[in-house]
C-alpha cells in the first residue's frame, strides 16, 4: 500500500522569515497549521524534517542528534540564500530546544520555545517512544497487527545507540541557554506528560533576554500545536513576532 507522508514545507509570503521545528519523533505536519498561519499573516515559513522523521522507523534508528542538527543548520542557510536576512525561530519540543542552540549560535530577531525539556528521561523511556512511533507509522501504513508486532518487535532487538547523545544534547543546550539575548516566548501546557513541565520556568529564567515571557496552556499536553488551544497559540506567537524588531 502507498502512503502519503508528510513532507517538508517552505511557505513564502512576507519579507520576515520563522523557521519552524518538530519535535523528536515529529514531522513538519506538527507545526503545518502553525505555518499556514503565519502565511496568511504575511510570514515566510520553513520546517524541515530532520533525517529519519516522517520516513519509516527502522531509518530513525539509524540517526542521531548531529544529523538531525545539520538539518536544521540547513534550513536557516536555506533561507538566507533565499535571501531572508531576518529570521525568527520557533520550535515544538525538541524543536525548541534545537532553537534556543539557533538563538545561541545565529542571529535571530526572536525564538519561540513550545514544551521543550531541559531534563530528559531515561533512554529505555526514550525508545519507548520511538517504539510508539513505530507502531503508529506502521499502522499508518496499512499492516496487520500481526505484522506490526512482529516488526516492532524486530526494532525493538536493535537499540537506538544515539539516545544517550540526545539526553548529552539537552543537558548542553540546558547549559547555554544564558547565552540567548534575543527576545523571548516560552510557551508550555500545563497538561504535559511527556516532559517535565519547569522545564518552561528554567528556560524563562535562565535566557538573558531582556523581553522574555511565558504562557502556560491551561488545557494542553505536550503537542501544544495541535491541542484544543492551538488557535489561541497561534495569535499568541504572531502576537511576539509582530512585537519584534523587524527592519520592515
Amino acid at each position: 500500500m502507498r502512503i502519503s507522508t508528510p513532507k517538508p514545507f517552505f511557505f513564502e509570503a512576507g519579507k520576515r522569515a520563522v523557521l519552524l521545528l518538530h519535535g523528536f519523533t515529529g514531522n513538519s505536519s506538527d507545526v503545518r497549521m502553525l505555518g499556514r498561519f503565519l502565511e496568511k499573516n504575511g510570514y515566510t515559513s520553513i520546517a524541515p524534517h530532520y533525517k529519519g522523521h516522517g520516513v519509516p522507523p527502522e531509518e530513525l534508528i539509524a540517526t542521531g542528534p548531529e544529523d538531525w542538527w545539520q538539518d536544521v543548520v540547513g534550513a536557516y542557510q536555506e533561507l538566507k540564500d533565499k535571501g531572508y536576512e531576518e529570521i525568527a525561530v520557533a520550535g515544538l519540543s525538541l524543536g525548541g530546544v534545537f532553537s534556543l542552540k539557533v538563538a545561541s549560535e545565529m542571529p535571530v530577531k526572536g525564538v519561540v520555545t513550545m514544551c521543550a525539556p531541559m531534563t530528559m528521561k531515561t533512554t529505555e523511556l526514550m525508545f519507548e517512544g520511538v517504539l510508539g512511533y513505530a507502531r503508529e507509522y506502521k499502522k499508518y501504513e496499512g499492516k496487520s497487527q500481526e505484522v506490526i508486532d512482529a516488526e516492532v518487535e524486530a526494532i525493538r532487538q536493535t537499540p537506538m545507540q544515539t539516545l544517550p547523545e540526545l539526553q548529552q544534547l539537552i543537558q548542553d543546550v540546558r547549559g547555554i541557554v544564558d547565552h540567548v539575548y534575543a527576545p523571548l516566548f516560552v510557551v508550555q501546557g500545563r497538561l504535559d506528560d511527556v516532559i517535565d513541565t519547569n522545564s518552561a520556568n528554567i528556560i524563562h529564567d535562565t535566557a538573558e533576554s531582556t523581553d522574555k515571557q511565558i504562557k502556560w496552556y491551561e488545557k494542553s499536553g505536550h503537542v501544544i500545536t495541535l491541542d484544543q488551544e492551538k488557535e489561541q497559540l497561534h495569535e499568541d506567537i504572531l502576537a511576539f513576532l509582530n512585537k519584534l524588531d523587524w527592519s520592515e
